[in-house]
């Protein structure tokens, strides 16, 4: 299967870039007839305006051409499946580098695999993105986060990239 995934995420990337998009994340879920194939697109040039992102008809010009490739190739096995294609949300995961970088200034939770300072989880502004190491201004987080982080919160802490387990954008409208 992961073979499959990974063959699907290439069809995915090439369909995604001719219309200017990028794929954030491709998912399988579910089993038998039930099976779900999501993938999440963006707009790079989208920046942190959260309004100018995906629309509709990207999602619905996107899932026509690839579906029509996925079953032509007949690259999903294993018989019938449901494709569903979005944006990634105001929350949207972070996942790679390039994700930190292009989304420099704007607030953030995440957890980190190994504890910094004796806490793992951590809410923040983003302030910069450098040489693999995150830098958080904690002293945004929410007052739930704050109670989490304790002594850690309004202050600046950097966070190697290699550590984070898990990151999303806390939408700020």
């Amino acid at each position: 299967m992961a073979l499959a995934v990974e063959r699907v995420r290439e069809i995915a990337e090439r369909v995604a870039a001719s219309s200017g998009l990028e794929v954030v994340e491709v998912e399988f879920l579910g089993g038998g007839s039930a099976r779900m194939l999501r993938v999440f697109l963006d707009k790079p040039a989208a920046g942190n305006d959260p309004l100018a992102g995906v629309t509709h008809e990207d999602c619905a010009n996107f899932s026509r051409e690839f579906g029509t490739i996925l079953d032509v190739e007949d690259v999903v096995p294993g018989g019938s499946y449901t494709l569903e294609v979005s944006s990634p949300g105001l929350d949207r995961k972070l996942t790679k580098a390039a994700d930190f970088a292009r989304f420099a200034g704007s607030r953030i939770k995440l957890m980190t695999r190994q504890p910094v300072n004796n806490n793992r989880h951590f809410e923040g502004r983003l302030e910069k993105f450098e040489n693999d190491r995150l830098t958080l201004d904690l002293s945004v987080a929410s007052h739930k986060s704050r109670k989490k982080m304790g002594s850690a919160a309004g202050q600046k802490i950097e966070i190697e990239f290699a550590n984070v387990e898990k990151a999303n954008l806390v939408p700020e409208i």
